[in-house]
């Protein structure tokens, strides 16, 4: 079995995580959705929230594939959290060049930890590639329309959050 890990925040979780999500679908029978802790951050979704989220907005390509797609929340080292899920590789998306020097160090870096773990890079689709969840927060909470960005449940949570 094929098993890869897709690490992030995905505080939220948006159209450009999902077309990851889809294309890396392709190449693996079981994709572990790694929803980092990360409290340095300070995610605007609590960990539970964003897990859900990631469960909701999966469920459909998971069905429409048949590859297998579980939520994992993680707060470890990403190379050993791809190690405690049996991933053989890391999917990371690429946005920009800037996305590419840092994961390029980071690739580096799990590669002397643990060479036996590749990493696989899918490019964003045109549409999504300006699509960042730091961004998507501040149009949502300066009261900008996100519906381009995320999907309907996605949107209601942010309306939710920033409404209340």
């Amino acid at each position: 079995m094929r098993t890869a890990l897709y690490p992030g925040t995905f505080d939220p979780i948006t159209k450009g995580h999902i077309d990851i999500i889809k294309r890396a679908c392709t190449l693996v029978d079981k994709l572990v959705i790694g929803v980092a802790i990360n409290r340095d951050k300070g995610p605007l979704f609590d960990l539970e929230e964003r897990v859900a989220m990631v469960e909701a907005e999966c469920a459909f390509w998971s069905e429409r594939t048949g590859t297998e797609i579980v939520a994992h929340p993680f707060e470890n080292l990403l190379i050993d959290c791809a190690q405690d899920v049996g991933a053989q590789m890391i999917i990371r998306g690429l946005r920009a060049v800037a996305d590419f020097e840092y994961e390029y160090q980071m690739v580096g870096m799990n590669r002397v930890l643990n060479n036996q773990i590749e990493t696989v890079f899918l490019m964003a689709e045109a549409q999504h590639q300006a699509i960042a969840s730091k961004l998507v927060k501040e149009i949502a909470r300066l009261g900008g329309d996100v519906s381009s960005f995320v999907t309907p449940p996605v949107n209601a949570a942010l309306r939710a959050r920033f409404d209340s």
